[in-house]
């Protein structure tokens, strides 16, 4: 994984410097709160219902087992005793006081950690996929690609008083797992005839209150031209965004609002006026990344079988292990998806287990999920066991990777300040009502937001659900048939919305029409688009 350099490490602790000087003047009056909101939301500092969260950085979900156990110090020290791991690969904390956020942004930054764009417009965490480096289905790794565009795109003027946030992710394989369509730039590494690397280009994805698919821009883009090219659909972007109006300032916006193909007309006009030369990605540069993220020294001639005698460790190793590149070893799912449990949370306890797991049987590393999970990227199967014991020792071993109970949810209303309706209870009784039936389901997707936002992703959700405020009452409403997927899709909405309990009952008919109507190896998805939606709405709505 990347290591700092002396200018990274200068950076972030200038940084930190920054920041404890503007909170001493905000803590004395010397600073209103509106000139401090800007100061914070730079750091990564929110205002929520109850106090401060703060939400740190995890570029592109990776990390070792000394940044996870400053994460759970920060959570025994600063916190209340766990962190919320979310769906942008980052952690953040909700019971953070002002006064100390200085001290704990000087804590990340011994272990080469910061919070430095994880809020305000800006080019947010870059994510990828969580399996990058061991999955036998890519083509490269391609974190050095998301660690070049993190160090180009951090304080890079051109990005820096952008119009809205904006969230770029890139992946390396045919299954998609960072959910590249629903950015504003999506990036998967091809090859094309000549063999030759390169870049399908994305761009327009995302969610909130006008959720759009990002369309295919470029079917192939050098990798030496990258920065180039999202350098120039940044300066189209800033040009023609609608800064009078913030509902329509997403880039996905303009993209619909011109059409793919004159926004990419006019991308490809402006990457041809700022294309001097035949490269724009330094090779020396990609090259000292790229050395950070050689793979680990794995053994050979290792064994592929494992000891299945246990019955409830070859559920777990069926539903949780994924394959890996390496002879001998598997990808770890760690679910923070207990049943009846709030999906993401982690205890300081757990986090520190998850970071000597790591040490002992993962070369060190770790993953944090866009589904909220944590990885251990590689495992020897003959280590699987003694993990699973340890894990189930902690409670986290649960077998429901993609299952119905592997809910993905936001704070909501519990936390949230811009929420309508809480996600967490809800997300609570639906793992708990249906986790008997669960692997009978099989692949079903659930996702919860509690506002427009989007931030539990309820638009991509198989079946999705969105809390809205209706004349003061909570009130959710069910979509069916999203995708964050390589066949990406929006859900739709099936009618009236729900009360607390009534969403539970609503969820449940679903997948009850689902069992009753599926096709031999059909996932809910699969039969949802091969009959539609009336099948549902007829059991939903009578």
């Amino acid at each position: 994984m990347y290591k700092y350099d002396r200018y990274d490490q200068a950076i972030v602790d200038a940084r930190v410097d920054e920041f404890r000087d503007q909170t001493k003047r905000r803590l004395a009056g010397q600073l209103t709160d509106d000139q401090f909101k800007p100061l914070r939301l730079k750091n990564g500092l929110y205002l929520q219902l109850h106090a401060y969260m703060l939400r740190v950085a995890i570029p592109y979900g990776t990390l070792d087992s000394r940044q996870m156990r400053m994460l759970g110090h920060i959570a025994r020290k600063y916190d209340r005793g766990y962190g919320h791991f979310t769906t942008r690969q980052n952690i953040q904390y909700n019971w953070i006081k002002l006064e100390q956020a200085p001290d704990i942004l000087a804590d990340l930054a011994t272990v080469e950690m910061h919070a430095i764009q994880t809020s305000g417009e800006s080019i947010r965490n870059v994510s990828s996929d969580q399996y990058a480096g061991a999955a036998a289905d890519e083509i490269a790794d391609p974190r050095p690609w998301a660690e070049l565009i993190r160090q180009a795109t951090t304080f890079h003027p051109e990005f820096s008083y952008l119009p809205r946030k904006f969230k770029i992710a890139v992946t390396a394989a045919d299954e998609d797992r960072a959910a590249i369509r629903l950015h504003d730039i999506g990036l998967k590494l091809v090859k094309n005839a000549a063999g030759e690397l390169g870049f399908e280009v994305y761009i327009g994805g995302g969610m909130g209150r006008t959720p759009f698919v990002a369309p295919l821009i470029r079917p192939f883009l050098p990798v030496d031209n990258l920065f180039s090219y999202c350098e120039a659909a940044l300066r189209v972007w800033n040009r023609w965004a609608r800064r009078d109006n913030i509902h329509k300032q997403r880039i996905k916006i303009l993209v619909h609002d011109l059409g793919a193909e004159e926004f990419t007309r006019q991308v490809e006009e402006e990457w041809q006026a700022i294309l001097v030369n035949k490269s724009d990605v330094p090779r020396a540069e990609f090259d000292r990344i790229a050395a950070y993220f050689v793979p680990p020294p794995f053994e050979t001639g290792l064994s592929d079988e494992v000891d299945r005698t246990d019955p409830d460790f070859a559920v777990w190793l069926d539903q949780n292990v994924h394959a890996h590149k390496a002879p001998g070893y598997g990808i770890v799912n760690i679910s923070l998806k207990p049943i009846g449990g709030i999906p993401g949370d982690a205890s300081a306890e757990q986090i520190d287990l998850m970071a000597d797991l790591a040490e002992r049987y993962s070369f060190d590393e770790l993953r944090v999920t866009h589904a909220q999970n944590i990885v251990l990227p590689h495992v020897r199967k003959a280590d699987l066991h003694a993990v699973w014991q340890a894990l189930d020792a902690a409670g986290l071993a649960n077998a429901n990777l993609d299952l119905i109970s592997d809910i993905i949810a936001c704070p909501g209303l519990d936390y949230c300040s811009l929420a309508n309706a809480r996600s967490i209870p809800i997300a609570q009784k639906i793992g708990t009502r249906l986790a008997g039936k669960q692997r009978d389901l099989g692949e079903l997707k659930l996702k919860i937001s509690g506002c427009i936002n989007a931030c539990g992703h309820h638009h991509a959700g198989h079946i999705g659900i969105l809390g809205v405020d209706k004349k003061g009452t909570e009130n959710y409403q069910l979509l069916l048939g999203g995708s964050g997927a390589e066949d990406a899709s929006l859900g739709r909405i099936t009618g009236p919305g729900f009360d607390e309990d009534g969403i539970v009952d609503a969820v449940e008919k679903v997948t009850d029409v689902y069992l009753g109507i599926r096709e031999e190896g059909e996932r809910f998805l699969d039969t949802y688009r091969r009959v539609g939606l009336n099948p549902f709405k007829e059991a939903l709505y009578g």
